[in-house]
């Protein structure tokens, strides 16, 4: 079985030692490269561009959001997971405008770590499930711009905050006395329109076109 190849970014020795421990022991993964800045980073990433970087957000010398910029600008198909701490919220829409692929916890569990490496490997989006309800949670309790989607109508726009609020179907359609059966055609039809496929992807959809304000 081919591993995915992973570069990490953290300013942190003794945090950036203990994961690469933890994957370079897994059958799945490999540690290919390191960095403790982003401008370090962008010196290794030449040679490996294929792999899948976790990218710590507060760094010196050059921190995670223009270490990301630039090499996303440079390297389009580069994926790489955010490293952060529920603190960060400010950072979060910067990193997804960046062209990060998901977020995970430092403190996460080994296995959600994994996780997000496959659910990456497959061209989706990750959050952690901590940091999901974490941030859904505060988009239920802050205002909602009055952006419009030309891709989206503006049903379709309603629904979709209530998803990101984390709504079921069932509870949405309870909210807005309409079937079950309609929301689940327009929540098809969001993912369609929105090129996403699931509810992490969705809220990193509504973040990156100011639908949603975290």
């Amino acid at each position: 079985m081919k591993k995915h190849r992973i570069i990490l970014v953290d300013d942190h020795k003794l945090f950036r030692d203990g994961l690469k421990l933890l994957l370079n022991n897994s059958e799945k993964t490999e540690v290919v490269a390191e960095a403790s800045n982003g401008l370090e980073f962008l010196g290794v990433i030449e040679n490996t561009k294929d792999a899948i970087v976790f990218m710590d957000i507060q760094m010196p010398v050059m921190n995670g959001i223009e270490a990301t910029k630039q090499a996303i600008a440079k390297f389009p198909e580069l994926s790489i997971i955010a490293l952060t701490m529920f603190d960060d919220n400010e950072y979060y829409y910067q990193m997804i405008e960046a062209g990060v692929k998901g977020f995970l916890l430092k403190n996460s569990d080994f296995e959600d770590v994994l996780g997000a490496i496959d659910l990456v490997a497959q061209g989706e989006n990750c959050f952690s499930k901590e940091l999901l309800y974490h941030i859904v949670r505060n988009i239920s309790q802050t205002k909602k711009n009055n952006h419009i989607d030309p891709n989206l109508s503006e049903r379709e726009i309603e629904i979709l905050h209530l998803i990101c609020e984390g709504l079921s179907n069932q509870e949405i359609a309870d909210k807005l006395f309409i079937s079950k059966r309609t929301v689940d055609k327009h929540r098809a039809n969001i993912l369609e329109k929105t090129g996403t496929n699931n509810t992490a992807s969705l809220v990193m959809y509504s973040i990156k076109q100011g639908i949603i304000v975290i």
